[in-house]
């Protein structure tokens, strides 16, 4: 949440600023009841305060408040008729501000009043009227990070005032409830704190009615032309408001908002307000308060949001807005909200080792370097700074973890619970927080919290003298673990991992180090050959250089840099990046130096680097720098992890370590494009935990980064044998760890395997084209259509089939009637008029073995679970989700193809037969095709070829759901996203993956993976959201549509007769076949091929690609005998094998 200066101060004040300063549970709340008129055109207010004491204030000789300057309060006489009020002046007014220090460096200037009431009088009331108009200002004190903000502002943009505005009188410690009567202009609504319990539209102005009876720290009030959206979540109102309409976005935080709320509603208790809602403000900001969240224009349109800072605002109602931090004894409200909402998100996703390792990179990077900066969390009020985010977020962040560790997750969540409880609409310190856990188990927490909240720093770690010596049936692994900070030793317990010669797993333990240097010894049965501390990152410490990647944050965090300039670049581009330097230096306070390249004789060792330009001449420093990763610098482009980044298309910045002195960064930053710098040097701040990144256009938008791997980590050595015995080095496998929470998923697994269960059968028999089984697959999926709230687009107006007869040369007969089922939600943007974006997958299977039939599967039921139930069960439960409530711009047309393993008879027919929403009117085809065998594997996409935006569209659509995707430019031409690549359409086909019972009576329900299937479901979910309100077509690759003839019949193919058993990597682009994968009991199995390795020839013909490879097993006949070159680990093998039938 990124607070600003003037709410710290307002939050810092609430604890320290009245002239008598008591605990606000002995005086209770005071109660405004507000009756406020704002005049956004001349940055007006004016307001009737009601104000009720708690009882403990009603014999207070006089009461002091602040007020924002200007606003020249009155009291109403026939509320108060012996009530004095006077504003405080020189003397006095200068006593009490020098009694509060945090006013002194507030931006607003605010008055002083003293009111005296007859003695139990508990209310009175004022009015007051002015102007608050405090424009947004950039704020920034170092060099990685700055924001934009405003203590409080009435415009005609919006309105936002807060309690550090002062626009109401403010009171003591105390915490406050309040009822507030909101009369606005025309067309205006606003939003506040609690349940909105009036509303009112009229002909001159509108009028809202706010009420909070919870205790509050300030008060809110929000205000602009929005349009409202709101649906239930459980008892929770769920509310959007928006600047303009976008029905589409809405839905989208809707959705989320009621699967957090959901999930955290079960991990600590119920929700304390009775509304959670989105406000997008008219400035980028990215606050939380209380039941709403204010997020600028830009961020909430950002796809990555929803499940990254939204679910953080969302948290902060538990912690933070629900629980109260004492910011007196420092915020703890921060940390434990990034641990269970940030950290919690990447656990759910395998992620989370990598997430603490950041947070660890950070700290080293940013703080290390400026120990003077360092600081104990108990001093933490708010994030300023790249410093104050390593500490306050990170470090306590990484306390939450620590403790999670040390109590048990059952402990943990119960010391949540309790905590939240205990102090619901309280003040809490870090003090409370230590009694509560330590309310849930024996070992006491005292020195933990002593050092990790009282104390600034962090423990630094070396493990040496890693040894295994032979004792009886077994070893003895001996080693040191040292404490290389300055400074007394910390009382920590390091998790290590021990890997053993033949033993898959990992053996995983913690060990209490309490001394700078700690010797263990373990016995293992085995012979252990690697010893791992603390190897994902559980303990809170700064890193060694080479534990984690190079990444910007170490540039970012210096504070002496030199930025050298090309001076053979052009003087258009040299002044860009001249200016792009002074903008990172204006304001912060890192000591920069900016020079040209030919000014000098060398880099220097003692600081970070910045090399800017394709010209400059330092660049070959970059690449000496990276041998140990895959990179390659040429004259016009860039080698990264395999991806080209060109000179004339791409802006690039790369991270590396000083070669003279790993503990400097050098980065290099290159464009041709003047336009993009100003970008580059606003976003890449923003991307401190990359290693490289690559950009495209003026904006410029991102469209490649990633992380070097770790080499050569001091944290996991090699055990030397002490019998001399040479080992080969083994990587076990680590214990996988369960994630907090769970959030519970848009798509139901239930229904999907519900839908499978049926379709797959014994009473459909296979679902044979031409059968009862596959009329009556037909018939439950035009019902599914039908109870989502599909609109029929059959044949007739109220049918969802399209029926016809083909001539198909079957066993038993020669003529066939086909149904496609088709459905639709009608687009509601008559621009778009005809337009569609089509979802398809086929129902049909291979019955009793036609077609295709593989040996000695003749007359066998083949179920067809994965191929193709699964799809239609994502299809239709894609359907359930948005058939009754989206609306979308363009239509969605839902097909249920039939006879797609009858050469895509369905999908052709549809392709030349779609007269409402013709094809060529058609946006896009995604085509949903055995999708039900996920596991472990990375979702493929085919068909990324025929649009140029898909490879970012699955990229996205990745980084969102946390699903990862293999994309694929090859055309199998094996799905029916075929026929509509070849009618000029781009289109994708969904896919799981090549099984070993493909196409066989063993694919069967018990082999589906219903996680697969939901991870499927929402990019499915993702990409037609998008492609339906994306304004302007795809990007289409393909050259041309065929002509129409080439549809009449499918070009005949030649089948392929024999079995191999290789499973290929579909995404991999380089020469020849890489496998992903082989099926047992085949020839491939036999030969000893394995997963990764290249097929390079088979005989003489070498294998340029998978098209080539396949042409090949097609001209085989069974029993041919074949040799197969392949590369594995960069050394050629050849076997030789034969063919069986398949």
């Amino acid at each position: 949440m990124n607070f600003r200066l003037c709410q710290l101060l307002w939050r810092f004040l609430q604890i320290s600023f009245f002239i008598l300063i008591v605990s606000s549970t002995t005086f209770g709340q005071i109660n405004h009841d507000i009756k406020i008129k704002l005049h956004p055109d001349s940055h007006r207010l004016e307001v009737i305060d009601k104000i009720t004491l708690p009882k403990a204030l009603t014999n207070a000789e006089s009461l002091n408040f602040i007020l924002h300057q200007g606003l020249k309060p009155e009291i109403l006489e026939e509320d108060a008729i012996d009530a004095i009020l006077r504003k405080s002046f020189g003397a006095e007014a200068g006593r009490f501000f020098n009694n509060n220090p945090s006013l002194q460096n507030s931006n607003i200037k605010m008055e002083l009043f003293e009111i005296k009431l007859s003695l139990g009088t508990n209310q009175f009331a004022i009015k007051y009227e002015g102007e608050i108009f405090h424009p947004v200002k950039d704020y920034g004190e170092e060099y990685a990070r700055s924001f934009s903000s405003s203590p409080g502002i009435i415009s005609q943009e919006g309105v936002f005032l807060s309690g550090s505005s002062f626009w109401y009188p403010h009171f003591v410690d105390e915490l406050v409830t309040f009822r507030m009567d909101v009369e606005l202009p025309e067309g205006w609504s606003s939003i506040s704190q609690g349940a909105r319990t009036g509303s009112d539209t009229g002909t001159d102005s509108s009028q809202d009615v706010w009420e909070e009876e919870n205790p509050q720290e300030e008060i809110y009030l929000i205000s602009s032309e929005f349009t409202e959206y709101r649906q239930a979540a459980g008892a929770v109102n769920a509310m959007v408001f928006l600047r303009q309409p976008d029905e589409q976005l809405a839905q989208k935080y809707l959705g989320t908002t009621a699967q957090y709320l959901e999930m955290y509603r079960k991990l600590l208790g119920p929700y304390p307000y009775s509304k959670f809602a989105l406000v997008e403000n008219f400035w980028e900001t990215g606050y939380g308060m209380p039941s709403f969240t204010l997020l600028g224009h830009r961020v909430i349109r950002f796809p990555f949001i929803l499940h990254s800072s939204y679910p953080h605002e969302i948290l902060h109602n538990w912690w933070g807005n629900g629980v109260y931090t004492d910011y007196e004894k420092g915020n703890w409200a921060e940390g434990l909200t990034t641990y269970l909402a940030d950290h919690l998100i990447k656990e759910q996703r395998g992620a989370a080792v990598e997430y603490r390792r950041s947070v660890l990179q950070k700290y080293t990077n940013y703080v290390t370097a400026n120990k003077d900066k360092d600081f104990p969390l108990t001093e933490f009020r708010s994030r300023h700074s790249a410093v104050t985010e390593a500490v306050g977020y990170g470090k306590t962040m990484m306390l939450f973890h620590m403790l999670r560790q040390q109590l048990g997750d059952q402990a943990f969540v119960k010391a949540l619970h309790k905590f939240y409880r205990k102090y619901k609409f309280k003040v809490a310190s870090f003090d409370d927080v230590e009694t509560v856990f330590n309310n849930v188990t024996d070992e006491p927490l005292e020195s933990m919290f002593e050092q990790w909240v009282k104390e600034a720093g962090a423990p630094s770690l070396r493990v040496r003298q890693a040894a295994a010596t032979p004792k009886g049936d077994g070893y003895v692994l001996s080693a040191i673990i040292e404490q290389t900070q300055e400074g007394k030793p910390y009382r920590l317990k390091i998790p290590i991992a021990v890997h053993m010669e033949g033993v898959a797993k990992a053996y995983q333990t913690s060990i209490d180090v309490n001394a700078k240097l700690h010797h263990i010894e373990l016995n293992f049965p085995m012979r252990p050959v690697r010893l791992d501390v603390d190897p994902e990152f559980d303990v809170f410490r700064t890193l060694d250089h080479n534990e984690s990647p190079p990444a910007f944050s170490q540039v970012f965090g210096a504070e002496q840099v030199l930025v050298v300039l090309p001076a053979a670049a052009s003087e258009s581009i040299r002044r860009g990046y001249h200016d792009l330097a002074e903008s990172w230096q204006k304001g912060r306070t890192v000591n920069m130096e900016i020079k040209l390249d030919n000014e000098l004789d060398g880099l220097p060792v003692d600081r970070a680097v910045w090399l800017f330009g394709w010209e400059n001449s330092f660049r070959p420093m970059i690449k000496n720098a990276l041998s140990d990763y895959d990179f390659a610098d040429k004259k016009g482009t860039a080698h990264i992890e395999s991806m080209e980044l060109k000179h004339d298309q791409h802006s690039i910045v790369v991270m590396a370590r000083n070669p003279a002195d790993d503990a400097y960064a050098l980065a290099w930053l290159a464009t041709d494009n003047v336009a993009a710098i100003p970008g580059l040097g606003r976003k890449l701040p923003h991307y401190n935990k990359y290693s490289y990144l690559g950009f495209t256009g003026d904006e410029p938008t991102n469209v490649f980064k990633g992380q070097w791997p770790v080499v050569n980590s001091p944290m996991s050595i090699v055990v030397l044998q002490s019998d001399g015995k040479e080992v080969e080095l083994a990587t076990a496998k680590m214990a996988s760890r369960a994630a907090l929470a769970q959030l519970p998923p848009v798509f139901s697994e239930t229904r999907m395997l519900k839908d499978i269960e049926y379709l797959a059968s014994e009473e459909l028999k296979g679902r044979g084209l031409g059968t009862p089984g596959i009329d009556k697959a037909a018939a439950y999926i035009a019902r599914q259509f039908s109870d989502a709230g599909l609109q029929p687009c059959g044949d007739g107006p109220d049918d969802y089939f399209q029926t016809w007869t083909e001539k198909i040369d079957m066993p038993d007969r020669d003529v066939v009637t086909i149904k496609n089922v088709i459905g639709v939600i009608p687009g509601n943007n008559p621009e778009l008029d005809g337009q569609s974006v089509i979802i398809g997958a086929h129902y049909d299977s291979h019955g009793l073995g036609w077609p295709d039939v593989l040996k000695g599967n003749k007359g066998k039921i083949h179920p067809g679970a994965d191929d193709n139930a699964s799809g239609i069960s994502v299809l239709l439960e894609f359907a359930r989700l948005v058939g009754k409530k989206w609306q979308p711009e363009r239509t969605i047309v839902f097909v249920a193809f039939s006879a797609e393993e009858a050469g895509k008879l369905g999908s052709l027919h549809y392709v030349r037969h779609a007269e409402k929403y013709p094809v060529s009117k058609a946006m896009a085809m995604v085509n949903i095709d055995t999708v039900g065998q996920l596991g472990k594997d990375a979702l493929t996409i085919f068909g990324n070829y025929s649009a140029r935006e898909w490879v970012h569209i699955f990229r996205g659509a990745g980084y969102v759901t946390g699903v990862p995707i293999k994309q694929s430019a090859l055309d199998t031409g094996n799905g029916d996203e075929k026929s509509f690549i070849d009618a000029g359409v781009p289109s994708v086909h969904f896919f799981s993956g090549a099984r070993d019972n493909y196409h066989r009576p063993t694919d069967t329900v018990d082999r589906i993976d219903t996680a697969g299937l939901v991870k499927t479901a929402a990019i499915l979910k993702e990409t037609v959201e998008y492609l339906a309100a994306r304004p302007e077509p795809l990007t289409s690759t393909l050259t041309s549509a065929k002509d129409s003839t080439a549809h009449q019949k499918e070009r005949s193919r030649t089948k392929r007769k024999v079995v191999l058993g290789t499973v290929p990597d579909f995404a991999y682009t380089g020469q020849g076949v890489r496998l992903d994968g082989v099926t047992p009991d085949t020839p491939a199995c036999e030969a000893g091929l394995q997963d990764g390795d290249i097929i390079a020839r088979i005989g003489d013909t070498v294998i340029e690609d998978l098209e080539a490879y396949s042409d090949i097993l097609k001209s085989l006949q069974a029993g041919d005998e074949i040799t197969i070159v392949f590369m594995r680990d960069n050394v050629e093998h050849s076997v030789t094998t034969k063919v069986v039938a398949r």
